[in-house]
């Protein structure tokens, strides 16, 4: 059986046919909510400017606060490797004693 889902999603007043994983369904149309809500900000901002550069700013804002979870994700899992390691430096010194 087919678990894919013949979706239409509208992004910044277009519409896009996808087929998609209807466990992915919920995420996809929250993105393009996501999308469409900050292309509104940034057409009510700047009335003079193209709908393509209000999509080439969103997106540019979106990537760097992905950058930036994921710098904190790699910190994060260091932190942990760290702390682990210490943990076992530990063991050791005390099995030394």
């Amino acid at each position: 059986m087919d678990d894919k889902l013949s979706i239409r999603v509208n992004v910044a007043d277009r519409y896009y046919p996808l087929k998609v994983e209807r466990e992915n369904e919920e995420k996809i149309r929250k993105a393009a909510r996501m999308i469409n809500e900050k292309v509104l900000q940034y057409k009510q901002r700047y009335s003079d400017k193209d709908v393509q550069d209000f999509l080439a700013m969103a997106s540019l804002q979106y990537v760097i606060k992905l950058n930036e979870e994921e710098e904190k994700l790699s910190d994060d899992r260091f932190s942990d490797t760290v702390k682990e390691l210490i943990g076992r430096i530990n063991k050791v010194l005390e099995e030394k004693e």
